[in-house]
């Protein structure tokens, strides 16, 4: 079998791994289109290359309003690798205590608002300080997190908590410990990661779930579209009209940043 057979023959491993999260992943829509519906965001989270999950909810094309895509440059920023803003930085500020809170200061939460943290190992300090945040601020909490490489690996908060302590629901992207999943002859280190795909198809399956409980209720979402699908006038307005989206919902989050509860 070639390597290239190999790694979609695991792929439908990952795919077989998500359809039996359907429920779940139902009742994680459900959760976070009540957000949407009641004017409320849903937040999303994550470090380290997590941050393409993020950005994979919205904004992008086939995506829509609702999300506040939570992205710190200092935690992601990996195209140059070394010097500064290099990679070794962004590993050690992943697992710096406090920081997480200091993100959170910036806006003014909701218990109607939802939050999904998205970390593969669910073992890095951030995304599990992020997600005890929110639940210290009555915000319900799901993780996408990769369980076997969870389970096989060891927490780097003092207490030795997980991500999956501080989560209402559970999502797994299906993906092995250490998530690489090829081995070549000779080489010690496996190759080609597995958790950005279950993550993308998680993420995709919520997207179409929520947008469709937001239509069947009506609130036809806004979605990002191109104009060879819906003409470039009806894309143009499209793209227009739900980043004002956007910016009237980001709004409520700094209306009352501060004030005293």
């Amino acid at each position: 079998m070639s390597l290239t057979k190999e790694y979609l023959e695991k792929g439908k491993e990952i795919i077989s791994v998500i359809e039996k999260q359907e429920s779940v992943i139902q009742e994680v829509a459900h959760l976070f289109a009540k957000s949407i519906l009641d004017g409320r965001m849903v937040h999303l989270f994550g470090s380290g290359h997590s941050r393409m999950m993020v950005e994979e909810m919205w904004p992008r094309y086939g995506s829509f309003p609702g999300f506040n895509p939570i992205v710190e440059l200092s935690l992601s920023f990996h195209n140059l690798v070394v010097g500064a803003n290099g990679q070794r930085q962004a590993m050690f500020l992943e697992n710096v205590s406090g920081l997480a809170s200091r993100i959170l200061r910036n806006f003014d939460t909701s218990p109607q608002d939802t939050a999904l943290i998205i970390s593969s190992s669910g073992c890095n300090v951030v995304p599990i300080e992020m997600a005890e945040e929110f639940q210290k601020r009555k915000v319900k909490v799901v993780a996408l997190v990769s369980s076997l490489h969870l389970e096989g690996s060891t927490s780097k908060k003092a207490d030795g908590k997980k991500l999956t302590d501080f989560a209402d629901y559970i999502l797994d992207t299906g993906a092995p410990l250490g998530d690489a999943m090829i081995y070549l002859d000779g080489l010690d280190s496996p190759v080609a990661p597995g958790s950005t795909l279950g993550g993308v198809l998680l993420i995709n399956s919520i997207k179409a779930e929520v947008a469709n409980i937001l239509h069947k209720n009506g609130k036809s979402p806004k979605v990002l579209s191109s104009g060879k699908i819906v003409g470039n006038e009806r894309a143009v307005d499209l793209f227009e009209s739900a980043y004002d989206e956007h910016a009237h919902l980001m709004a409520k989050l700094y209306e009352n940043v501060g004030d005293k509860k």
